[in-house]
């Protein structure tokens, strides 16, 4: 098994660059941790990111969002601005990246659909629900180093899909060369129900889990939902179905959006 590394302590230096309009958050490294184009705050910049929106495909009306890992607060104000019926709750462990994300990367105030949690992501998950059970979890945990995610065993993964209410869908960032062993944990947490997208031009690999019933979506309406989904936010929600493969090793088939879309 491979153990968790834990968190880090809190990055000891953030910072920022810029080009052709678009601000990135660093995290002391070159590695970039979170993007937003100046001109559009609200908008995913990174293609993972927009990945990370396919929980629409399959439960396009959460009532409450949970986030492991703040970065630059992009799927933090996109959720809040075209998820009006949720609410979003924040969980990240620097207190210096929340101070970042307001003052560089507009994120909006704490109000009644939106909570931010200085907390580790593990222990978050190990309190009592005091608040109920999520729809989604959004899992993005890299440090400075961004060798791995920051937990990476099935125990932090079966927490995660403990957090879920049912129906349930939580999307995963992985990021490096093997993210097969990591993909092999997720899934033996969520029962083998795993999706995976093709992998981002940064490297990215987004999974896509589920729990509760199997939830079915007919060819009619997950084509409704794609359209509306780029109609309504600009994602591209048709490319992401050509992408979709379930999760086997190396070789899983890849979906037949025609046949609709089951997990």
């Amino acid at each position: 098994m491979v153990h968790s590394q834990g968190p880090t302590p809190p990055a000891s230096s953030i910072t920022l660059s810029e080009s052709r309009g678009v601000r990135y958050l660093h995290f002391g490294t070159e590695w970039i941790q979170g993007a937003m184009r100046i001109a559009h705050p609200y908008r995913l910049e990174l293609e993972y990111q927009q990945q990370m929106m396919v929980p629409l495909l399959l439960l396009p009306r959460p009532r409450r969002v949970l986030q492991l890992g703040l970065g630059a607060a992009a799927l933090t104000k996109f959720c809040h601005r075209h998820l009006p019926f949720a609410e979003t709750v924040v969980v990240e462990f620097d207190p210096t990246v929340i101070g970042a994300a307001h003052r560089w990367f507009a994120l909006p105030e704490q109000g009644r659909r939106l909570t931010v949690v200085c907390d580790d992501a593990l222990a978050f998950l190990q309190r009592p629900r005091r608040s109920g059970f999520s729809d989604w979890l959004q899992v993005d945990l890299y440090d400075a180093r961004a060798r791995g995610p920051v937990y990476d065993d099935r125990f932090f993964y079966l927490a995660c899909r403990q957090a879920l209410r049912e129906p349930g869908i939580a999307s995963f960032n992985l990021f490096g060369r093997r993210c097969g062993p990591s993909l092999d944990r997720i899934a033996a947490a969520f029962d083998g129900r795993v999706i995976v997208l093709d992998e981002a031009r940064a490297g990215n690999r987004i999974a896509v889990a589920a729990v509760g019933p199997t939830i079915r979506i007919e060819p009619p309406q997950l084509r409704e939902r794609a359209l509306a989904i780029e109609a309504g936010s600009g994602l591209p929600a048709r490319r992401w179905l050509r992408g979709l493969r379930r999760h086997a090793g190396p070789g899983g088939d890849r979906l037949r959006p025609q046949e609709g879309l089951s997990l």
